[in-house]
């Protein structure tokens, strides 16, 4: 997958960039109003994602009430009696 990012992109944000870049990304960055690509960013060794890595895919999303438990089960929890 390839990306563009501005030279203003790239001086603002380039740890990002250099972490997408390491997931496998090749960010191509561009000069002047035109976007001219004038170099590329790209890892020299890519990070191998492991196979539960599910937070770098696109779509997913953790629900806001994931750490959230009912009442009744978090009396259970504590061990309080009902």
């Amino acid at each position: 997958m390839m990306t563009e990012a501005t030279m203003f992109e790239a001086k603002t944000q380039l740890s990002e960039l250099v972490k997408r870049a390491q997931r496998g990304e090749k960010i191509v960055l561009t000069m002047g109003r035109k976007r001219t690509p004038v170099a590329m960013i790209v890892a020299l060794k890519p990070v191998k994602e492991r196979a539960f890595d599910l937070f770098h895919h696109p779509g997913f999303d953790i629900p806001a009430d994931f750490d959230e438990l009912p009442e009744a089960e978090g009396r259970a929890w504590r061990g309080e009696s009902e």
